[in-house]
């Protein structure tokens, strides 16, 4: 046998090596940050929910995007640490918020090896405990690939967080066959369309179908549909056209910080009103496209789950 060097992979080995020591000092340091994307809901344009997406402020790289130093989090075993401080701050942002009286449900990703944990639900009670949120105040959006694994360990979470009364979502929902299956072997409370899917049916009428059909299996079982990833007008439409119950993406907000998103629900009301105003929706409707189930009227905001 034989063996080629790549000085790539000693670079890469040597950087990851790097990223999980100074991630282990991130949390002591501070240099954590919750970031909030809100979901506005399809048929009032309310404010009905926001995402936290957790942000890296390192001293030298900047802001960090979690794609860079979640999977290295993972791979080192520092997941855990991670995800209960995101989970605390997240919590503790929404029981904030809600004191204020802006009642908005809190989404918040969970890692496959926080989900499978026999002691998680237990310890996300007692968080949503100590900060007075009540449980179904809080969405935990676990992967696509989690929730298809049909292990034991899978079936006992979501069991334990349906008797806690947490709300569950799949993330990233391809329309997948697995995917689809677990729709009819666990209990779930929405599923969040990805979006390289949504965007790859807007031209692509074979996929829009497939979409369309996993958004009526959706319904089906009772389950809320989170358009993600919104970032065009025509995106938004096909969204609406498939009877998504939230959007979520660019064209509507970007991912801000706790005080920003304060000011950001001020203007909201003009400015959601103006995007989605009747002439301009009947402009760029396909020709083709279903009778939507939605009238988009002008509306003020409100912030109210």
């Amino acid at each position: 046998g034989h063996a080629l060097f790549d000085p790539r992979i000693e670079a890469e080995q040597n950087e990851e090596a790097t990223i999980a020591r100074e991630l282990q000092q991130a949390i002591l340091q501070k240099q954590l940050e919750l970031f909030y994307q809100p979901k506005i809901d399809a048929a009032t344009l309310q404010v009905t929910a926001v995402e936290a997406l957790l942000r890296w402020r390192h001293p030298t790289l900047g802001l960090v995007s979690p794609a860079r130093f979640i999977p290295v989090a993972e791979r080192q075993g520092l997941i855990e640490p991670i995800g209960a401080w995101v989970l605390d701050h997240a919590i503790k942002q929404a029981a904030t918020w809600r004191a204020a009286g802006m009642r908005l449900r809190m989404a918040v990703n969970v890692s496959g090896v926080q989900f499978r944990q026999d002691d998680f639900a237990a310890k996300l009670g007692r968080v949503l405990k100590t900060h007075g949120l009540p449980p179904d105040g809080l969405s935990c959006e676990i992967t696509e690939t989690v929730a298809a694994e049909n292990t034991e360990a899978t079936r006992r979470a979501f069991m334990t967080l349906e008797q806690l009364g947490v709300h569950v979502c799949i993330d990233d929902f391809s329309a997948s066959p697995p995917a689809m299956a677990a729709l009819r072997q666990i209990h779930l409370h929405e599923l969040k369309i990805e979006r390289a899917a949504l965007a790859g049916c807007v031209r692509d009428a074979q996929a829009r179908k497939l979409l369309e059909n996993a958004v009526k299996a959706a319904h089906s079982h009772k389950l809320r549909v989170v358009a993600a990833g919104v970032e065009t007008i025509a995106q938004r439409d096909l969204a609406v056209h498939l009877c998504s119950d939230e959007l979520q993406g660019y064209l509507f907000a970007k991912p801000m910080i706790a005080r920003a998103v304060i000011i950001w629900a001020a203007g909201a009301p003009s400015a959601l009103a103006q995007a989605f105003r009747p002439t301009a929706f009947k402009d760029t409707q396909p020709l083709d496209a279903l009778p939507t189930q939605v009238a988009f009227q002008p509306t003020r905001i409100s912030m109210q789950r």
